[in-house]
């Protein structure tokens, strides 16, 4: 439909649109080829119902609709009316960088100004490969709303920046515990300027995950200390980012230009009608809804892609976001993905991208151009959520009363060690030769836990009922093993290293889908931290000894089919595996019993013993050496630096 447009107006990637603020004038620039006429609204107020200076806008030859205002436009609010068809229609920018109150009016923003000291003097976290991030999934509000916690700045992007901040029990919580427990990024949910949440009254109780997105270059003025000044917001995210740059820890943004919250009344519909989005129907009467939310973006086409990649470098280099995380990524073009990894790997050689593999519905985009798990090798920059991992360990994620490995599916090894190697092809498993959706681990994000769904604690609790508390502690640790010493990249949400629960009000009951729910459901509840001390110490446990050894995060196929073999002929439900080609170590032996008795197994020689069933770390716990015992419901990581003269016996490393 757009086809036309797209050859005769579409613009390059030096193009600049939006508000191009310099001290002495702005230049505002909007893209709208078809448009009968375009004008600049500037404001003093985001409260204001009228504008002080109205200013017509000429069209270019290349489509753009542009003004020039002089003076200082520093903080002033603006809007186009954009006419189509003798109807004017008032919009924010598609480009805006900030906004007043609630995101109807776009700001002319100073960003050098919303610096915070030291801010030129910090630099992205440094990856030499995907599978050396362990990746922790937060919500800005959940983190430090809870009465729990003794924050000053409540559900606000400030929250991060307070050290020193403690439970009734004295623990660390807050960006301390995050620095405490070793991740080496911290995966923001939604913080661009989102729909569901009335900015006029943040007293009353509000929430939403925020994949409802109005502004995609704003940040979201609910997490702000005042919603109506929009250089509070972009001061105070860039605050947050370089307090996590201070303590080593990488910010990944979790991005969601796969669909608007509003279709007919977005700011890209008003801008150009239909471009932005993709259409059924024998006319092209109808939006598509690929995502399941009213909408789909056309990511496809020319100024869409280009949309795209725009923000995505804008995020990159004005707030030095370490990478990005897709919801719904199979509903993205795999080339307008490509190109926007080439462009950021520009910008900063260690960006992290991932996403999910999926859609929400069915979507015109055709199969062979989505970005789906399936076409992952098309799309070598990117990593996608294992499913079949999650599923794997803990059962089916949409059935709560099915289980995984974990909590007491018998005959699953096979599946097992598939997702145990990252899920590219192995020697030992001749099923993924054929089933394999990747080659290289640096695309596999293993999870069992993330906001969608129940918690993993929440699950166990439907499957494993009439067990005891302390079974399903060791079913837990047994999953965050499992994330920890896998091959691909751990992903945990946070909270779930002390057993993340959202209870409805009356227990017992969990919330699937609490992406509305109130507080009580969704905050960190930080007491937990201590009532739970043994998980957290598990989980710090074992991501200090994936940073610790290379053979944890190896990085291709060629690699792991060298250097991890599994072990056969263990006694039953038992896997096992060897680990060589270590910075440390010349092996490492693993072993997952989820049986509920305890197993004996034999070692040649002897070994350290970093991992048992109730404490992990990078020293040595005890050692072993011959006969030994494994726990029901326990992991085991043996270590040892092995004699020269000793020859490779793996298969006497266990026993029936």
């Amino acid at each position: 439909m757009f086809t036309h447009i797209d050859e005769k107006f579409a613009c390059g990637e030096d193009t600049k649109l939006g508000a191009l603020y310099d001290k002495e004038q702005t230049e505002f620039r909007v893209w709208a080829p078809e448009a009968d006429g375009a004008k600049v609204h500037l404001y003093k107020d985001s409260r204001d119902e009228k504008p002080y200076r109205k200013l017509p806008m000429t069209k270019g030859r290349d489509g753009i609709w542009s003004k020039t205002a002089f003076g200082d436009l520093d903080g002033v609010y603006y809007t186009y009316v954009m006419t189509y068809d003798g109807i004017e229609q008032e919009t924010a920018d598609i480009y805006g960088k900030s906004a007043g109150v609630n995101g109807a009016m776009s700001m002319v923003i100073d960003m050098k100004s919303c610096d915070p000291a030291g801010w030129e003097n910090q630099d992205y976290v440094r990856l030499d490969h995907y599978t050396d991030a362990c990746v922790y999934e937060l919500h800005v509000r959940d983190f430090s709303i809870d009465k729990s916690g003794n924050f000053c700045y409540k559900g606000r992007f400030l929250g991060f920046i307070e050290k020193g901040v403690v439970n009734a029990a004295g623990d660390a919580i807050g960006i301390d515990h995050i620095k405490e427990l070793g991740v080496t990024h911290v995966q923001l949910m939604p913080i661009f300027d989102f729909e569901r949440i009335d900015e006029t009254d943040l007293h009353k109780p509000q929430f939403n995950w925020g994949y409802d997105p109005r502004n995609y270059n704003t940040p979201a003025g609910s997490y702000s200390t005042n919603p109506y000044d929009g250089k509070a917001r972009v001061k105070e995210l860039k605050r947050l980012v370089y307090a996590l740059h201070k303590e080593g820890i990488g910010v990944i943004m979790d991005v969601v230009y796969n669909h608007t919250f509003a279709t007919a009344d977005s700011c890209f519909n008003k801008t150009y009608p239909k471009y932005y989005y993709r259409l059924w129907g024998e006319n092209n009467e109808y939006f598509s809804n690929g995502s399941g939310c009213g909408n789909e973006v056309a990511t496809e086409r020319a100024m869409a892609r280009k949309f795209i990649i725009d923000s995505l470098c804008y995020w990159a280099t004005e707030y030095k976001i370490d990478g990005f995380r897709f919801d719904l990524m199979g509903l993205y073009d795999i080339e307008t993905l490509n190109l926007a990894s080439k462009r950021l790997k520009e910008i900063n050689p260690n960006v992290i991208l991932y996403g999910e593999g999926w859609a929400g519905g069915d979507s015109p985009l055709d199969w062979g151009k989505r970005a789906m798990k399936l076409n992952a090798r098309h799309t070598p920059d990117y990593g996608y959520f294992s499913d079949d991992f999650r599923d794997t360990i803990k059962g089916n994620n949409f059935k709560d009363a099915d289980r995984g490995y974990v909590n007491g599916v018998s005959g699953n090894e096979d599946f097992v060690k598939e997702v145990m190697c990252g899920r590219i092809p192995h020697p030992q498993l001749p099923n993924l030769n054929k089933f394999a959706w990747t080659e290289s681990p640096q695309q596999t994000v293993n999870y069992v836990e993330a906001h969608d769904n129940l918690t993993l604690w929440d699950k166990l609790y439907y499957t494993n009922s009439t067990d005891s508390m302390e079974n399903r502690k060791r079913m837990d640790k047994m999953s965050a093993a499992m994330v920890y010493l896998a091959q691909g990249i751990p992903f945990i949400q946070a909270g779930q290293e002390f057993l993340r629960s959202k209870p409805f009000p009356g227990g017992n009951v969990f919330d699937h889908n609490s992406y509305n729910s109130p507080d009580a459901v969704n905050s960190l509840k930080w007491e937990r931290k201590s009532e739970f001390k043994d998980v957290f110490e598990y989980y710090k446990g074992l991501i200090a000894l994936r940073k610790e050894h290379t053979a944890f995060r190896m990085y291709d196929k060629e690699q792991i089919g060298e250097h991890m073999v599994f072990l056969d002929r263990l006694p039953q439900r038992v896997v096992g595996f060897v680990l060589t080609g270590d910075n440390i170590f010349d092996e490492i032996v693993v072993f997952f019993n989820p049986n509920d008795y305890a197993v004996t197994l034999h070692a040649f020689g002897e070994y350290g013993v970093y991992v048992d069933g109730e404490r992990a770390g990078t020293e040595p716990l005890y050692k072993v050496c011959d006969d030994y015992v494994v726990e029901g419901l326990s992991t085991i990581v043996l270590g040892r630096v092995r004699p020269a003269e000793e020859t490779e016996n793996y298969e006497s490393l266990a026993t029936d």
